[in-house]
């Protein structure tokens, strides 16, 4: 059952106060540019990116942009960084500054919506298709790579610990999927509407330019209110890095 805005509304504010007490919890949001796998990740989590420069309308909090997770199907070895790194790039190497945008949806999804925003079409036709790419391509696609990885490490996020089993019925996919599901104004009556600035707004899948997240799945679905619970308890279980 679709919940009036108003509900709706009620259940953000206490989201967003959940999250101040995250921050409190791990002494501050990170960035990727300044993340390394050396530090204290827990081994499975959810992460929370945020706008740099995007408020909510009630005030001066960031604005939610992105949430994610990782290994929610069985035997899955991923761990918490390594999808955030998947996300910030190389940092090294042939391909430094750049990064795989084929293995990271969420680099995929911004890069496209850099190509139609600035109308690079003709640069970059094979943006994001197929689950690889030869040498030629992945150097003739660097500038945009390198564009994408500046845009997404420069995101302020904060991370939870989950460390439950992979499986898709995981509580991490519960807390991602819900926190999707409650922030997203697809197809619903908009609360937080996205700053016409936002990058997203330029995205060629009309879940993402709805919705005001860089998520597709789950901003068309319901949610639990009860899933706060389950995120403040995850709160309490998370620690610095």
């Amino acid at each position: 059952m679709r919940r009036t805005t108003m509900t709706r509304r009620e259940d953000i504010d206490r989201l967003y106060r959940l999250f101040e007490d995250l921050e409190q919890t791990v002494g501050g949001k990170q960035k990727l540019k300044d993340c390394t796998g050396y530090m204290d990740w827990p081994n499975r989590g959810v992460y929370i990116f945020f706008a740099s420069d995007e408020y909510r309308e009630s005030g001066d909090q960031l604005r939610v942009t992105r949430i994610g997770t990782h290994a929610v199907s069985r035997a899955s070895g991923t761990s918490l960084w390594d999808r955030l790194r998947t996300h910030r790039g190389a940092q090294r190497g042939t391909y430094e500054s750049g990064g795989n945008h084929r293995g990271s949806v969420f680099r995929k999804r911004v890069g496209e919506a850099f190509v139609e925003r600035d109308d690079r079409h003709d640069e970059y036709p094979y943006w994001g298709e197929g689950s690889s790419a030869k040498r030629e391509r992945r150097l003739d696609e660097l500038e945009m790579k390198r564009r994408v990885s500046d845009y997404l490490r420069d995101l302020p996020f904060l991370w939870l610990n989950v460390d439950d089993e992979p499986s898709a019925e995981s509580q991490r996919a519960y807390i991602e999927q819900n926190t999707i599901a409650l922030l997203s104004n697809y197809q619903r009556g908009a609360v937080d509407i996205r700053s016409d600035d936002w990058l997203g707004k330029h995205s060629r899948t009309k879940k993402i330019c709805e919705s005001g997240l860089w998520n597709v799945n789950h901003v068309d679905e319901d949610y639990n209110p009860e899933f706060l619970d389950g995120l403040s308890e995850a709160i309490e279980n998370t620690e610095p890095v």
